[in-house]
């Protein structure tokens, strides 16, 4: 599974770990991703999302129909 958020586009971020003697080796900061699944009424179906928790949240206040539309936009098949 990809570090990918379908509807907010976040990704990995890059930089270093550093040691107690300060050697810099590279490292990721991956997103809190999750798959969750969404019935859509619209399509009378059950749709499966990549999502960051923070997309969760905003699925939970706009509603999954206009989250839908939004990941759409963005040139996703959902």
């Amino acid at each position: 599974m990809s570090a990918h958020c379908l509807l907010t586009g976040a990704e990995p971020g890059f930089g270093n770990q550093i040691s107690h003697s300060h050697r810099r080796t590279s490292r990721r900061f991956d997103p809190n991703i999750q798959r969750k699944r969404y019935w859509l009424p619209s399509e009378g179906r059950y749709i499966r999302l990549t999502l960051s928790t923070k997309a969760i949240k905003t699925i939970d206040t706009i509603g999954i129909e206009a989250a839908v539309a939004r990941i759409r936009t963005r040139g996703v098949k959902v």
